[in-house]
C-alpha cells in the first residue's frame, strides 16, 4: 500500500522571469520627489504533468515621480511540484496556499536583489498571508458563478 502513500515533493524552485527598465534614466534620477511605489502580485499554476504541477508566484514593482517611470521590475519565481494520492478537495489549497508560501521566500530576494543590482535602494516585499489570498479567490469565483444566477 506504500504505493498509494500521500506525496508531495518540491522538484525544483527557479527563477523563470526577471527584467529591470529605467526607461527614463539618467534624468528622472536628478529627481529630489520622493518617488510612488505600486506592487502587485499574482499567483499562477499549470498542471504540466501525471502529478506534476508548476506554481508562480509573479511580483510587479513600478517606481514613478509623477507620470514617469523610474524602474519597472518583473519577476517570476517557479516551484515544480510533485502531487499525488492526495483527495482532490485538498489539492486546490495545496497549490493554492503551501506552494505559493514555499515560493515566494525566493521571489522576495531575487526582487530585492535586482532592484539593488539597478542602483537603487531594494525593495523588501511584504510578507503574504497566501491563506486569506486563496479564500479571497475562491470567494470572488463562487460570486462569479452565482452572480448570473441571481439576476434571473
Amino acid at each position: 500500500m506504500a504505493d498509494q502513500d500521500p506525496v508531495f515533493n518540491i522538484q525544483r524552485i527557479y527563477l523563470k522571469e526577471a527584467s529591470l527598465e529605467q526607461p527614463n534614466s539618467p534624468a528622472i534620477l536628478l529627481e529630489r520627489e520622493q518617488p510612488a511605489v505600486e506592487i502587485s502580485l499574482a499567483v499562477g499554476t499549470e498542471n504540466v504533468a501525471e502529478g506534476i504541477f508548476e506554481v508562480t508566484v509573479a511580483a510587479t514593482v513600478q517606481t514613478k515621480i509623477k507620470d514617469k517611470t523610474i524602474f519597472l521590475c518583473e519577476c517570476k519565481q517557479a516551484g515544480i511540484f510533485e502531487i499525488r494520492h492526495i483527495p482532490q478537495e485538498q489539492i486546490g489549497p495545496i497549490l493554492g496556499i503551501a506552494c505559493p508560501q514555499t515560493v515566494y521566500p525566493y521571489l522576495r530576494g531575487n526582487v530585492a536583489d535586482l532592484i539593488q543590482r539597478g542602483g537603487f535602494p531594494p525593495v523588501h516585499l511584504a510578507e503574504i498571508n497566501f491563506q486569506s489570498m486563496y479564500e479571497q479567490q475562491q470567494q470572488q469565483q463562487k460570486n462569479a458563478v452565482t452572480a448570473p444566477a441571481l439576476k434571473q
